[in-house]
């Protein structure tokens, strides 16, 4: 067994050898230069997350995958210059690896990953977590319910999705884990409670990212057109529809089925790793109470969202949803997160639970345990950034106006599937629609219904990839919410994800048909016909897959 292993080692190593040099050749061969690449713009400027997303499925070593897109992409803009190649991966201004942790915005998500995990160590070690799982055990019966408490809490938590991932996995995994919840499916539910909620909440960072991704000079209410788009996003809603299907139902399929089956055998992992195990295995203090939980997360969900406001100028003048749609979410974040971490501080202090130096020791603590997800996000933002060099967007963008004039009946589920493409390879569902929401608003006017049904698949699109991509923030931050290994998460995420998007795809087809012709709301009559048609869909995978998962009859 062991020489076998070695054997397919060596074979990967001579495989990617070879094409590493294949690369150099290829591409030193041809014109070199940036703008005049022969990669520029053209289908080569997918290839860096292309190979990322592929080698992450083969191999699942999720470093290793991002660091050869990271390469291929510096190798094809630089034209098989090694030189050039390592300068643009680290330093160039527009997608090296420094200058991607330097950016405002970047170096926020950092630090509030780093407050929030040494606030979860904090709460942990306070004995927070664990009174709450006794509180829990009490009130909240099976594991359908444990998995409903989840949801629930996602859906609460819609202001942004990072938020979300961090604080309800923080929350809840004690929980979970109580009921043979694999850390699998948490992910999942945290996941699916993020992005598919935050692009539905008309208070959410991603309601003010859309509101300023439709163009200024095309005479449309960008927040009014988010509005409308809320009927229409097929994603988003079938994704919430068909993990409660999953849950109550007590129904499973493909990898997520397995992970199941062995978590209600008392494996909540699967893989031999234990990822985050340092903080899983703290022991925490006997004196701490449920308020010690509750209280810290109620003055981050509230502190939060003032700080969001608060950078949107709300207390300069502006109104609510102006200061939401103005806002930079990052930055509120991490003022949010940091008045948490102090009154935190004053509440354990004056109640006793820890000592001074015990709290202290939750920063080096949490920083450690999100050092995983960290380092697979600042990667995926340089591999983002390589992309982006190579001109994807201008592609894309391309692609799209050329033929949209010739589909507009198809256009909604064109846009709907290149949109899943696009986020799906570049991780970035923010920059999925910015790309193509102009687009879309260039080929329709703005009275006509099929303009928000093309607007809605779009979102529902960039959703859709963002929530199942290996290399989205998302995606990795529900990894590190849920404390599962990040390769099984996205494993075990993409069947349900790509199930949901290839009924939407049909949805689209109906509700782009009903739209062109009708040029009126009865377009919106494709949802329900959606849903329906994805209730079917789940159900016959259940006959596909065996029936009720090895873990249903515990609820």
């Amino acid at each position: 067994m062991k020489k076998s292993k070695r054997f397919v080692a060596r074979a990967l190593c001579l495989a990617g050898l070879a094409a590493f040099a294949a690369l150099i050749l290829l591409t030193a061969l041809l014109p070199d230069g940036a703008d005049t690449s022969w990669a520029f713009g053209s289908i080569w400027s997918l290839l860096p997350p292309v190979v990322a997303i592929t080698l992450a499925l083969i191999t699942k070593e999720v470093y290793f995958s991002l660091f050869m897109g990271i390469l291929t992409g510096g190798l094809l803009y630089a034209g098989g210059d090694l030189e050039v190649a390592l300068n643009t991966i680290l330093y160039n201004e527009n997608g090296g690896l420094v200058q991607n942790i330097a950016t405002l915005q970047n170096a926020s998500i950092l630090v509030f990953v780093v407050l929030l995990g040494s606030l979860v160590a904090m709460m942990n070690r306070a004995g927070g977590s664990a009174a709450f799982g006794r509180w829990a055990s009490k009130h909240i019966k099976g594991k359908v319910g444990a998995q409903l408490a989840a949801v629930a809490l996602g859906v609460l938590i819609f202001v942004d999705d990072g938020f979300n991932c961090m604080t309800v996995g923080s929350v809840v995994r004690p929980l979970t884990d109580r009921h043979g919840v694999s850390r699998a499916k948490l992910a999942y539910i945290i996941d699916a409670t993020a992005a598919p909620v935050c692009i539905i909440a008309p208070i959410s960072s991603w309601a003010a990212a859309v509101t300023y991704s439709v163009p200024a000079d095309s005479g449309i209410n960008g927040f009014s057109m988010f509005m409308r788009t809320i009927p229409y996003n097929l994603y988003a809603l079938g994704t919430l529809l068909m993990m409660l299907l999953i849950i109550t139902l007590g129904l499973d399929f493909g990898p997520m089925r397995i992970h199941e089956e062995n978590a209600a055998r008392g494996d909540l992992f699967t893989t031999p790793d234990r990822p985050y195990s340092d903080a899983d295995d703290e022991t925490p203090s006997e004196r701490g109470g449920v308020i010690d939980l509750v209280l810290p997360v109620a003055v981050l969900i509230i502190s939060c969202i003032t700080g969001i406001v608060y950078t949107g100028g709300f207390f300069s003048g502006a109104g609510f949803i102006e200061a939401f749609a103005n806002s930079n979410s990052a930055v509120g974040l991490v003022m949010g997160s940091l008045v948490t971490v102090i009154f935190t501080f004053f509440l354990y202090m004056w109640r006793g639970v820890i000592s001074f130096r015990e709290f202290m020791d939750a920063f080096p603590t949490g920083f450690r345990s999100m050092c995983a997800p960290m380092i697979i996000l600042i990667m995926a933002w340089n591999l983002s950034g390589m992309t982006g060099l190579l001109g994807a967007a201008g592609y894309i963008h391309d692609v799209v106006a050329a033929s949209a004039g010739a589909v507009r009946m198809v256009l909604p589920a064109l846009i709907f599937l290149v949109a899943v493409f696009l986020a799906f390879s570049t991780g970035t569902s923010w920059g999925t629609f910015s790309i193509l929401i102009p687009i879309v608003c260039g080929v329709f006017g703005p009275e006509e219904e099929m303009l928000v049904v093309s607007i809605a698949a779009c979102l529902s699109g960039a959703v859709c990839g963002d929530h199942c991509s290996p290399i989205s923030d998302t995606t990795i931050m529900a990894s590190a919410g849920a404390h599962s290994n990040h390769v099984n998460h996205v494993t075990t995420q993409m069947p349900y994800a790509f199930t949901c998007a290839g009924v939407c795809a049909v949805g689209y087809l109906i509700a782009g048909v009903i739209g062109y012709f009708s040029n009126s709301a009865a377009a919106m009559a494709a949802t329900p016909v959606t849903l329906l048609l994805l209730t079917a869909v789940i159900f016959l995978a259940r006959n596909f897959s065996g029936g009720r998962k090895a873990g249903g009859a515990g609820r």
